[in-house]
């Protein structure tokens, strides 16, 4: 299975950036990890919120393939114990799933195109973050995720 964060915009933040790459580091070789930024629609500025999601919907898509599995990261999704995401990415693993795409969107959310092609949404939290954080926080979680389906104790209940 490989699984990619996708994402709407760059981390300028090196310190996040760092982070984010110590724990892209610990994550097992199998899951094929990666990370994809996508640059911000040029004149942003000048498009509404609805024409900026439209567009950067078209960007995401552009990044998947009609059998991926899209996951958005999302205000609104589900929310899950460590221990309860583990076990999402330990079904996923099992059910033969080639490609797991986690998504952040923009600063608007997300256009109806990708809540359509969605298989999913996950929140993080009911507490609003960066989307520079949520990359950390995320990517600190699949560690977290791999360490519990280990059984090694870097989670304690």
């Amino acid at each position: 299975m490989r699984i990619n964060l996708l994402c709407m915009g760059k981390t300028d933040d090196r310190q996040i950036k760092e982070l984010v790459h110590y724990f892209q580091n610990r994550l097992p070789r199998h899951w094929n990890f990666s990370i994809t930024e996508i640059p911000d629609v040029k004149n942003a500025k000048n498009l509404t919120p609805d024409l900026l999601k439209k567009e950067e919907a078209k960007l995401l898509l552009q990044q998947t393939d009609a059998g991926d599995l899209i996951i958005l990261l999302d205000e609104h999704g589900k929310q899950y114990t460590s221990r309860e995401f583990a076990a999402r990415i330990d079904h996923w693993m099992n059910t033969s799933v080639k490609q797991l795409h986690f998504v952040i969107g923009g600063a608007y959310g997300f256009a109806p195109e990708i809540h359509e092609r969605a298989n999913g949404k996950i929140s993080l939290s009911k507490m609003t973050f960066t989307h520079q954080m949520i990359r950390l926080f995320f990517v600190e979680q699949l560690y977290r995720a791999d360490q519990i389906l280990q059984g090694k104790p870097y989670h304690n209940d």
